[in-house]
């Protein structure tokens, strides 16, 4: 770079010095000695000028080795250090080591960082669940000492049991990425899986969960990354202040863990459903395809035609209230089971209709769903409109809705030309 900056000076001296001669000669025969005097001085004074803008602008940036520094690290560096926050940049996270589809989404959307450490607040992780995309926002908050033992010290008690307990605590509570991974798989978990769950946990089979079996359990959600290794200390989270107290004595009973896990499946289903009903109680069947749909990979364009068959086909709304709705959702959980008896009538080359479908989701799965509710679904996977079930499209699209918690790609926004041309094309169809 100092070789470039010399180079450019030289050339520019020697352009300033050509124009004087030619400047001089053309004026030879009128120009007194004086007038030539001051030509030189206007023309000296315009390279040092021109020399001394160039040096003054480059200095700062030139190094040994010619190279220029990150000016952008610096500048991070001492926004940083002003605002008392991590500025979360793509670097930061992914460029020592890579990571996993759900490591990513815990980045995306934790808004809080620790002792060096990441965590999502209980606001974060509902909405990592609910949205496709985080809050904006500028950087991770950098939690201080005083501030966590206010959470933690804080924390609601187990006793008070609710479906509230996540939109209560909000920004007040932490969680690990364990934990994170811990809470997506409570939420596909059915009924049936309970028990399993808890004696995976119950090392000892003393039909109670401590503290330590529950920190040696978290280990088979996380795969190691390399940024890990050898951090052997476990932060004190919300999670377990609530599991077992302030001191760690406290135990889980099977009845608590199941209850915690029923609130928490409908904590989320309670969101979805009040994001609809705007405080009314029900939704309208366009609006539950909505629901449906939209957690999975369909294209956009895909979707607004499903969601428009189901006007045309259900012009008069008749509504579906929470209870139903979450009937439904909580049988979406037990999809590997009425899988079984779907491929039982495929390989008979059978088609399914309603009063089937109803039936064999109570065989398999022991939920007894509302007929409206079936009736509406196959609204939305009846194509030929002949009351048959399209059973591999309800599959596919099922199970990709059931593990939203685990989806990156809508993270992964085009950028630069790509992106300026998807924005354009999505503002003219919005016209």
């Amino acid at each position: 770079m100092a070789t470039y900056v010399c180079s450019s000076l030289w050339r520019k001296l020697r352009t300033n010095l050509h124009f004087l001669r030619q400047f001089s000669s053309r004026q030879s025969s009128v120009a007194t000695s004086s007038s030539r005097v001051k030509a030189l001085a206007i023309g000296a004074c315009t390279f040092c000028a021109t020399g001394g803008f160039f040096w003054m602008k480059c200095r700062p940036q030139i190094r040994r080795g010619g190279v220029f520094p990150l000016r952008t690290v610096n500048a991070i560096e001492v926004q940083r250090a002003r605002m008392g926050k991590v500025l979360w940049t793509w670097a930061d996270d992914y460029s020592n080591y890579p990571i996993s589809d759900k490591e990513e989404r815990f980045r995306a959307f934790a808004s809080c960082e620790y002792n060096g450490q990441i965590y999502m607040t209980m606001q974060d992780f509902l909405e990592s669940v609910t949205e496709e995309n985080p809050r904006p926002r500028i950087g991770r908050f950098q939690l201080q000492d005083e501030k966590v033992k206010f959470m933690l010290n804080n924390t609601i008690s187990k006793k008070k049991e609710s479906t509230q307990l996540f939109r209560t605590i909000m920004d007040k509570g932490i969680i690990s990425y364990t934990e994170y991974l811990f809470l997506l798989c409570i939420l596909t978990k059915p009924k049936a899986g309970y028990e399993v769950a808890f004696k995976m946990f119950d090392r000892d089979g003393n039909k109670k969960i401590d503290r330590r079996e529950f920190l040696l359990m978290e280990e088979i959600f996380r795969k190691k990354t390399e940024s890990e290794k050898g951090n052997e200390f476990v932060q004190e989270t919300t999670l377990l202040r609530y599991f077992f107290g302030a001191k760690g004595t406290d135990t889980l009973d099977y009845a608590t863990f199941c209850m915690f896990m029923d609130n928490l499946q409908a904590e989320v289903l309670e969101l979805e459903f009040y994001e609809f009903s705007k405080g009314m109680p029900t939704i309208s069947e366009a609006e539950f395809a909505h629901v449906l749909l939209r957690y999975t990979n369909m294209d956009e364009d895909k979707m607004k035609e499903f969601i428009q068959t189901v006007r045309e086909r259900m012009p008069e709304e008749k509504g579906i209230n929470f209870m139903n709705f979450k009937d439904f959702f909580q049988f979406l959980n037990n999809l590997d089971d009425f899988e079984i008896v779907l491929k039982m009538f495929a390989f008979a080359d059978q088609p399914m209709n309603e009063a089937e479908f109803g039936r064999a989701v109570q065989v398999a799965t022991g939920h007894i769903l509302d007929p409206h509710v079936v009736h509406t679904v196959f609204q939305i996977f009846d194509k030929d409109g002949d009351g048959k079930l399209s059973q591999n499209e309800f599959l596919g699209v099922m199970k990709n809705r059931i593990h939203r918690g685990f989806r990156t790609e809508h993270l992964q926004k085009p950028v630069g030309w790509q992106g300026f041309k998807a924005c354009v094309k999505q503002e003219l169809k919005q016209k």
